[in-house]
């Protein structure tokens, strides 16, 4: 009985590991007009990207499509956050779309001052699709006449390879001007090209240093620079204020080693027992056992853990493409 409930469990569990599996983002494979996803991420100010709100803070609306045949979130993406919304826009795999309009808006005033806010502190936007990033900007200003733009339509160059999304490019066309009470239309085009890339080279050029733009922060690095020359200095002055006396101590050793007789045997005991003050009484307690053995035993013992942690994420991370998975580096530190 035991045999055959054993072999039983183990029936079901091939079954589910053999179930028919539908091709998706899941696995990046599509079939010809299957569903594809595009996903909005966030949206914040290009020169500070560590600023980020959600896609839908601004008053940007979406697609009529109000559904999707699958939703996808991994543990690292819970945990750190990662909110992504559906953008209602109908696109399907290998199948061209041509200029159409996806929503309409209005402009109110706190939309439009919503807007003028994003363009001039320069917002750009994030996307996804089948998990390659796109980025786009909000709008532009024209210093000439002091007047705020807004790119209405959106433009996507999808690269396939076989039945695999190899490389995306979004190009944002058709500046608005932003005009109280305005209703303005945003539009999407979608254009599919054959492409030479393999699979596991799609993210190269997102590995390519002059693929952003990278500013280096000079006066931040000197102002830790200079904390640092500031904090050694401030605690090599506090060592040498408590260990002044026992340096002048140690500099007579040398004369203390030259006496002979009872001389030598009473600055000797003078030293001993001038040498047990301040810090050297505890010099010893070292080797004594702590109270609670058991939870300082468990502190080094986590200790342990997380630097094993650590070091597997980063062989991992070195041996693997985790930076290809949102949220698969936080994702491999839980399950390591």
């Amino acid at each position: 009985v035991l045999f055959m409930t054993r072999f039983g469990y183990t029936f079901v569990l091939l079954l589910i590991c053999f179930r028919p599996t539908e091709s998706d983002e899941h696995d990046h494979k599509y079939q010809d007009n299957e569903e594809v996803v595009l996903w909005m991420n966030t949206v914040g100010p290009y020169h500070n990207r560590q600023e980020t709100y959600t896609y839908l803070s601004l008053p940007f609306c979406v697609g009529p499509k109000a559904s999707i045949s699958h939703y996808h979130e991994t543990l690292g993406e819970a945990l750190l956050g990662v909110e992504l919304e559906f953008s209602g826009l109908d696109i399907l795999f290998k199948a061209p779309v041509a200029k159409t309009t996806y929503c309409e808006i209005t402009l109110s005033s706190a939309k439009l001052q919503a807007f003028i806010y994003a363009v001039k502190n320069h917002y750009w936007y994030q996307m996804y699709i089948d998990g390659l990033p796109i980025w786009g900007i909000v709008g532009e200003h024209d210093e000439s006449d002091n007047s705020y733009y807004l790119w209405t339509h959106k433009k996507f160059e999808i690269g396939y390879n076989g039945n695999r999304i190899v490389d995306v490019n979004l190009t944002s066309e058709v500046k608005t001007k932003l005009v109280p009470n305005q209703k303005i239309s945003l539009t999407y085009e979608v254009i599919w090209k054959p492409s030479t890339v393999r699979f596991e080279e799609r993210f190269d050029k997102y590995l390519d240093p002059s693929f952003f733009q990278h500013r280096i922060h000079w006066f931040s690095i000197f102002n830790s620079f200079m904390m640092v020359i500031f904090l050694v200095g401030l605690v090599s002055m506090i060592l040498m204020r408590t260990l002044r006396k026992d340096y002048a101590r140690y500099s007579k050793d040398e004369e203390m080693d030259d006496m002979v007789g009872n001389e030598w045997q009473i600055v000797q005991v003078e030293r001993d027992l001038g040498d047990e003050y301040g810090w050297k009484q505890v010099h010893g307690d070292v080797f004594r056992p702590p109270t609670h053995t058991l939870l300082f035993s468990a502190l080094v013992g986590t200790g342990h853990q997380i630097a094993v942690v650590v070091l597997c994420v980063i062989l991992f991370a070195i041996m693997g493409e985790l930076y290809t998975e949102r949220g698969s580096l936080l994702s491999t530190a839980i399950f390591v």
